[in-house]
């Protein structure tokens, strides 16, 4: 049998977690982050920006001697950085979107435009607004990227989020100003929109207009095509998977991994180096043991939405984080949850608005109910917290 140098990177205590319903108490993360580890994946990626929990299972795994194995998600801004690397971690994935959806709802500037308010990427947008959020995105990037590498001293992966909506000629843009700063540059097709088709030629495609960078893929499964698209996007020339056991994560999850290795190795016969294929069964065994699975594609279920980000999105444009039109968006409350939770629940559903700092309250609040809890809370309950004075 084959055996081929592809890396594997584990987003299950990270974005796995994010999959609504799902909270690992700490002593359960601890375990998952070990089982994980004797896998032998390359690495193990943990958001410690979240919570102070999440912190400390940083720290805790680092001073445990997995410090060449715990990799920090981590958000732009120099203060996300150096928390990061204040936690004993050698290597960050910074991420930040590429896609003009996304840049024109997050750009700063823009958003302050009085002729833009309430529009989205599908109105008529001039070119010149277009050149100016990709440009801006651009200048973040590399500016946190040599932040990153050249004076805090990380090794550092780039997470274009959702990459497989991009312009094609930014994307390439995109690879070549990031090259000299990092390891991989992963292309997330964060809503789940590639065909298995589509994957091949594009990850062909962007290998043949860029030089010396090495390309890894993070797939959702929102259309039931996550293993293959990773598959196909393998055999066009990846080097790098980010997944999830089990394939737990947002909406319908995330590619899973061990149905990426099973697939490598029956279907084409290639073994990943430095796998240990019992260690993975472990893994997936403890995860299905806790009765977790995540969502079916196209389900009403995989609708729901915890992630903050995301929802500050989902508020101003439908099509940002859900790409089925006859799905209704269901929007929870729990550790992953930002102010615009709250926004769009009491702003977009009830037509209720409240004052900024009682949205604060009530994230604050929540955090700490569902960290305390071990749940999420739905809508109903919010509101019954609500009435019931708990956010004053």
């Amino acid at each position: 049998m084959q055996t081929l140098p592809i890396k594997i990177s584990d987003e299950t205590l990270r974005d796995g977690e994010q999959q609504v319903g799902i909270f690992f108490p700490y002593a359960t993360k601890h375990k998952l982050a070990h089982l994980i580890a004797q896998t032998g994946v390359d690495g193990l990626a943990i958001m410690p920006s979240v919570c102070e929990q999440e912190a400390e299972l940083v720290k805790s795994l680092v001073s445990e001697g997995w410090d060449d194995l715990i990799t920090a998600d981590t958000m732009m801004g120099k203060e996300y950085i150096e928390q990061a690397k204040s936690c004993g971690v050698k290597r960050i994935i910074l991420f930040h979107a590429v896609s003009d959806r996304l840049l024109f709802l997050r750009n700063p500037q823009v958003r302050l435009m009085s002729e833009y308010q309430g529009k989205t990427i599908d109105d008529d947008i001039p070119s010149h607004i277009i050149n100016k959020i990709r440009q801006d995105a651009l200048d973040v990037i590399v500016e946190n990227l040599h932040y990153a590498t050249q004076v805090a001293g990380l090794r550092v992966d780039f997470a274009a989020e959702d990459a497989s909506r991009a312009d094609f000629d930014f994307l390439v843009e995109c690879i070549r100003s990031c090259s000299p700063y990092i390891e991989h540059f992963l292309l997330c097709d964060t809503v789940g929109v590639l065909s298995p088709e589509k994957s091949y030629i594009w990850v062909n495609d962007l290998l043949q207009s860029t030089t010396g960078v090495a390309l890894g893929v993070h797939y959702h499964n929102d259309m039931g095509l996550a293993l293959e698209n990773t598959l196909q996007s393998l055999m066009a020339g990846a080097i790098l998977v980010s997944g999830t056991f089990c394939g737990l994560g947002e909406r319908a999850g995330n590619v899973a991994l061990e149905q990426v290795l099973n697939g490598l190795r029956v279907r084409f016969g290639i073994e990943v180096e430095g796998i240990d294929y019992d260690a993975v069964a472990a893994v997936t065994n403890y995860i299905e043991q806790m009765g977790i699975r995540p969502a079916p594609p196209y389900s009403q279920t995989a609708q729901r939405h915890e992630s903050g980000i995301h929802v500050n999105s989902l508020f101003r444009d439908s099509k940002s984080y859900a790409i089925f039109p006859h799905n209704r968006i269901d929007v929870v409350f729990g550790k992953w949850s930002g102010v615009s939770n709250f926004q769009y629940l009491f702003e977009k559903h009830l037509q209720n608005p409240q004052p900024r700092q009682k949205y604060e309250k009530m994230r604050s609040v929540i955090k700490s109910l569902a960290a305390e809890q071990e749940r999420y809370f739905t809508a109903n309950e919010v509101l019954k917290l609500w009435k019931d004075g708990i956010f004053e």
